[in-house]
This record gives structure tokens, C-alpha cells and sequence, in this order.
């Protein structure tokens, strides 16, 4: 190879970064500065008293992190917290690549009303449809018990979803999935879209059933698309605080339904313990990123191209 390619080559090599950089200065400053305050603060004293000037800030090194993780409760929220986030993701994503592929087979009015309908759960904000899903399994006046009495299952009379643990979650996962499942659906579905015509025909020649073509010949052409809407519905769900915020009361009773999220807020904002919630922050993210770094590493292995 001659001289002038190698330096041709290399010269071209810094073009892409000089149209990445307005992105990266700007992601630089949303991103890099609120998490390098983040870890600051994790290692520092900062309370009301600092925030207010009655105290100087002192540095403590690795005693709120001590102190975190010698607290029983930090576990027991950590535990309920990846138990939740991977029901969630695997109720979302399964869901979602079942209704992409439902969208395959329906006629277009139908599918359009679908997607319609799904896109619609989307954009609907959080929060309103926290209350939205409080309001309809309310003991009181919400409709789903109503037509769970009428239907004879009386023990649902006047029954409070949110009162025990399980069920509270169960709630909050409903409401998780209802609103994240239109991203991997018409994810997906734009996936099966290119994907040529003609071997899904062949694999139907063949005899397949719908869940061979899926398994078989649609997920493996898919998993590029599968693996990104899996670590965003990893990096959603985990954490989530919104809707257990406002559907459980701000943590359940007794704080039975506490995730990460909450449990920092509550920490951060609730006992003005700022140090503890940032250093609840720093697990998180450091958590998220050995998640997806590990799945990313795993495929790598496995020959896969991303």
C-alpha cells in the first residue's frame, strides 16, 4: 500500500469525528458534568446543613458508600429492585415482538388502529398514567373491580391492589408494560419489514409454524434490533419512579414496594441526606453499565455485528 493511501486513509479516519463533535460537546455537557457531580457529591458530607451554609462540606471517602452498603435495607430494595426491572423487561419485550409480529398478519385498518392505539400509550406522560391505572383499580369506584365482582369472584369486593406487596407490583409492572411495549413493537415490526419477503416464504413451504419462523429465522436476523430494545427496556425499567411513586404512595406501606429510585429520592430529598442518594445514583449507573457492557461483550463472542 503506498504512502499516500495510508495518509489518505488515516486523514478520512478523523472526518466522522469532526461531524460527531457538536453532538459529543453537547452531550458532553448534559451527561459527563451532572455525573462528575454526582460521584463528587457521593464522597463528600452533604446534608441540609452544608446545602444551607450552616456547615462547611468535609470530604469522607468511601464512608457513605460504608454506610450504604452495611444498611439491610439497600439490599432488600436492590433485589426487589433487578427482580422488577426483569419482569418488566421480559413482559415488554416479549409482548412487544408478539404484537410486531401480529401486525404482519392483520390488514392494514386493524394494524393501523394497533399501532395507533400502541403509539397512544407511548406519548401518554408518565404520570398521567400512573393515575389513570390508580384510578381503575381504585377498591372504591375503579371499574376493574367492579367487573371482577360481576363476574362472581367476590373476594375482589372493595379489594386494594396496592395494599399488599405483591399485588402493588404487579400493578406497577401493568402499567410499566402497557407503556413501554409500543417501543418494541414498532421496533420490531420496522425489523420484520426488511427482512426479504422471500425467505419467510421459503420457511412457510417448508412447514414451519409462525413460532419456528420466529424462532428460527426472524429473531436471529433481528437480534442487532432485539439487543437495543432490550438494554433500553433494561436501562427504563430499572429505573423506574414515577409510576411506583405515585401508584404505591411514594414506596408502599412501610416501604414494601421501594425501588432504587425512590429509595435514593427518599434518602436525597426526604431525609436530606444528599451524599447517601448521590451515592445511590453512582450504584445505579455503575450497575446499568456492567449490564449492558456485559450483554454487549457476550455477543461479541458470540460473532454478532451491532
Amino acid at each position: 500500500m503506498s504512502a499516500a493511501r495510508i495518509k489518505g486513509r488515516r486523514a478520512g479516519g478523523w472526518t466522522p469525528w469532526l461531524y460527531l463533535a457538536p453532538a459529543l460537546v453537547v452531550l458532553g455537557g448534559l451527561l459527563l458534568y451532572p455525573i462528575y457531580q454526582l460521584g463528587l457529591i457521593s464522597f463528600l458530607e452533604y446534608t441540609q446543613a452544608q446545602v444551607s451554609g450552616g456547615e462547611p462540606t468535609t470530604f469522607q471517602g468511601l464512608a457513605n458508600y460504608a454506610e450504604l452498603f452495611g444498611d439491610g435495607q439497600f439490599w432488600q430494595v436492590l433485589l426487589a429492585t433487578v427482580l422488577f426491572a426483569a419482569a418488566c423487561v421480559a413482559c415488554t419485550v416479549a409482548l412487544g415482538c408478539a404484537l410486531a409480529v401480529l401486525l404482519t398478519r392483520i390488514r392494514a385498518l386493524p394494524r393501523l388502529a394497533l399501532m395507533l392505539a400502541g403509539l397512544g400509550a407511548w406519548a401518554t406522560p408518565a404520570i398521567t398514567g400512573s393515575t389513570v391505572w390508580v384510578f381503575l383499580f381504585d377498591p372504591d369506584f375503579g371499574p376493574v373491580n367492579k367487573v371482577l365482582v360481576a363476574l362472581g369472584l367476590t373476594g375482589f369486593e372493595d379489594y386494594s391492589w396496592t395494599y399488599d406487596r405483591y399485588s402493588a407490583f404487579a400493578l406497577v409492572l401493568l402499567e410499566v408494560v402497557w407503556c413501554s411495549f409500543p417501543f418494541v413493537m414498532v421496533t420490531v415490526y420496522a425489523g420484520i419489514r426488511a427482512v426479504p419477503g422471500e425467505v419467510l416464504e421459503a420457511a412457510a413451504l417448508d412447514g414451519a409454524s409462525q413460532w419456528r419462523i420466529w424462532r428460527s429465522v426472524l429473531a436471529p436476523m433481528l437480534r442487532p434490533i432485539l439487543v437495543v430494545v432490550t438494554i433500553q427496556s433494561v436501562i427504563w425499567d430499572f429505573k423506574v419512579f414515577t409510576q411506583i411513586y405515585v401508584m404505591t404512595g411514594g414506596g408502599g406501606i412501610a416501604g414494601q414496594n421501594l425501588v432504587l429510585n425512590v429509595y435514593a429520592y427518599q434518602k436525597a430529598f426526604a431525609s436530606s441526606q444528599y451524599s447517601l442518594g448521590s451515592a445511590i445514583g453512582v450504584v445505579m449507573l455503575l450497575i446499568l453499565l456492567a449490564v449492558t457492557l456485559g450483554y454487549l461483550r457476550l455477543l461479541r463472542r458470540q460473532g454478532e455485528e451491532l
